[in-house]
């Protein structure tokens, strides 16, 4: 699994016009599921997310958890994220999980997300063309990918 991490002030998602999900202070994440991911991709990214000290605490260092801070996480799926663009100027994404699977280990990562976190998460519309709105706060922008990072 690859995400994108971005912290941020308020985002939203609106599917054909109309606003889908929005939160205020926490984290958009970009989820890209390739067909190698399975349920332990799952519990590292999620544990490693809600654990990642990336907010501001009172001396103004990234100290702080999304736990520490109350705040909300909006998760898009992207498949987008598995594009290889070593040849050519038209990316491939056979490096993509099929919707099937795709869409089942998605749905497991924003359940464990809940959970970790002891509330519902927002989302946007899997396999939708979805508009994502950000404040990106910070920048704060961090990449992981549970292939690579474990």
């Amino acid at each position: 699994m690859r995400v994108i991490i971005q912290r941020v002030s308020q985002a939203s998602v609106k599917v054909d016009g109309k606003l889908i999900s929005e939160i205020g202070q926490g984290i958009l994440i970009l989820v890209g599921i390739t067909h190698t991911d399975d349920i332990n991709d799952v519990a590292y990214l999620t544990n490693k997310i809600v654990h990642l000290r990336i907010f501001n605490d009172s001396h103004h260092r990234m100290n702080l958890s999304l736990q520490d801070i109350n705040g909300e996480i909006l998760c898009v799926s992207q498949f987008t994220l598995y594009a290889d663009t070593k040849k050519g100027n038209r990316p491939s994404y056979i490096e993509a999980a099929n919707t099937e699977m795709a869409i089942k280990i998605y749905e497991s990562f924003c359940d464990s997300l809940s959970d970790k976190i002891g509330r519902k998460i927002q989302q946007g519309i899997f396999g939708a063309n979805m508009q994502v709105e950000l404040l990106n706060d910070g920048p704060v922008t961090i990449i992981l990918d549970s292939n690579t990072t474990k």
